[in-house]
């Protein structure tokens, strides 16, 4: 019996400017960020530090904002480049982006840097391009659970790449003045995250409720006492049982899935 085809993946990354780090799977542990008995106990943070995928830029450069004017620079520059409503490549890319490209896309390329018309946000292009199965989207956004820089924020975007084949970017708002900022290559600038787009329709979001205790029903009050009295009363408690049966759920639902397609021979 042949075997079947893999599947299509859920996200395919195209790294046009090449890179030392190309995208790769997020890491629970947030490269050694989270703390150890977090990892062990703490399912909730983990598993939003591994959700998705880190994106790194391919160069380490600087930035420098006065308020009004933005200037630029990277290794081996001695000096301090202007940053303009021009477009910014990164260095010998659209020599290399030209030779590659069919004719009809030849001065294309894609820019690396370009400030915005709104004052202190600078768009940067990672040097990928993402595309998505059908139905999903990307959610761009800082890396979850790293702290953050106090000299930069970057904005989060939905971007749906099913359809959208273009630069994956981001933009982040400067949040100091005269002060030259690191944009540095060796740490995720992003962590692009899967949705579905029912998801984020207006029909669904728009379906909550909210409630005060006096609504609480029998069986809520009993799961509370489940999840927070129980615990808390036990002599000897067990330490992240929350953890624990996540992982036990996670575990039985990959042994049913892989039992489906036997079970169907």
């Amino acid at each position: 019996m042949l075997a079947p085809n893999p599947p299509a993946p859920l996200v395919e990354f195209f790294q046009l400017v090449p890179n030392a780090n190309p995208p790769r799977r997020a890491d629970k542990a947030v490269g050694g960020v989270i703390p150890a008995r977090a990892l062990r106990y703490c399912e909730a943070i983990t598993s939003a530090s591994a959700f998705g995928w880190y994106v790194f830029l391919p160069l380490s450069f600087k930035v420098v904002w006065d308020g009004h004017d933005m200037l630029w620079t990277y290794p081996g520059v001695d000096e301090w480049l202007p940053l303009t409503r021009d477009a910014v490549q990164y260095p010998n890319f659209s020599k290399q982006f030209d030779a590659a490209a069919p004719a009809e896309s030849r001065g294309f390329s894609p820019t690396f840097l370009a400030p915005s018309i709104q004052p202190g946000q600078l768009q940067i292009w990672t040097g990928a391009i993402a595309r998505t199965a059908p139905g999903w989207s990307l959610l761009v956004r800082g890396v979850a659970n790293l702290p953050h820089s106090q000299s930069f924020q970057t904005l989060e975007g939905i971007i749906e790449t099913d359809h959208w084949f273009g630069p994956l970017f981001d933009n982040v708002r400067i949040l100091k003045t005269d002060v030259p900022i690191d944009f540095r290559s060796d740490i995720p600038f992003l962590q692009v995250q899967p949705v579905r787009k029912e998801i984020y329709a207006e029909k669904f979001l728009r379906n909550f409720t909210v409630k005060d205790m006096a609504d609480l029903s029998a069986e809520e009050w009993q799961a509370f006492h489940r999840t927070v009295v129980v615990p808390n009363t036990t002599p000897e408690r067990k330490r992240g049982q929350y953890a624990v049966n996540v992982r036990k759920a996670a575990a039985h639902a990959a042994h049913a899935a892989a039992a489906a397609p036997l079970a169907a021979e």
